[in-house]
């Protein structure tokens, strides 16, 4: 089994004062769906939040999703990586999605879970939009796993990615699947009048 980890742990500070995570998708806070649609692959499911208690931790309480504690997160996505993938468990390969890519389908996961079957002579398998966009979810081979160690700032994974450009394998997913997030509430509101 290949853990999937999803990014939780950001300040939404786009949003002035509101969470993006806690926004309602598909009628229930977005972090809910991200983890109901990531544990319809059947792979264990792991959270990274800022803590284990905070707010956006109960509307997934019930869920069987183990949240990773990243006290850190503030200094930015490498930093919350770092420390998450730190926690996983010992397994040949872990997938990594942003939890506010609200469009994203347990068919996407699927897609890219296949693709390293299809090509397993590649470290990272990463999703990609239908024009090749680079984006999420991105599969790592177990054994880039000590490169996380170093990740510092708010670039996320770019560097490991780069530093493996040629063992790269892009996986083209559906429309802006990807890549699609809304950052503040003039995007979420308008998202909600196309919605509609």
């Amino acid at each position: 089994m290949i853990p999937i980890l999803i990014l939780a742990a950001g300040a939404s500070r786009r949003m002035r004062g509101q969470d993006k995570l806690m926004q309602v998708v598909d009628g229930m806070p977005l972090l809910r769906r991200q983890v109901l649609m990531a544990q319809a692959t059947g792979h264990p499911v792991f959270v990274a939040l800022p803590a284990a208690g905070h707010p956006r931790a109960a509307t997934i309480r019930d869920l069987d999703a183990s949240v990773l504690a990243v006290p850190e997160a503030a200094q930015g996505m490498s930093v919350t990586m770092r420390d998450a993938v730190a926690q996983l468990p010992e397994c040949d390969a872990f997938m990594i999605l942003l939890g506010d890519l609200l469009t994203l389908t347990t068919g996407d996961l699927q897609v890219v879970f296949a693709a390293r079957h299809l090509h397993p002579d590649h470290l990272i398998w990463r999703g990609a939009t239908e024009d090749g966009k680079p984006g999420h979810p991105v599969i790592f081979d177990s054994r880039l796993r000590p490169d996380f160690a170093a990740l510092a700032g708010d670039s996320g994974g770019e560097t490991i990615v780069q530093a493996h450009k040629t063992a790269t394998c892009t996986v083209p997913l559906p429309d802006q699947h990807a890549r699609f997030d809304l950052d503040t509430p003039e995007q979420w509101e308008a998202w909600r009048r196309t919605a509609l």
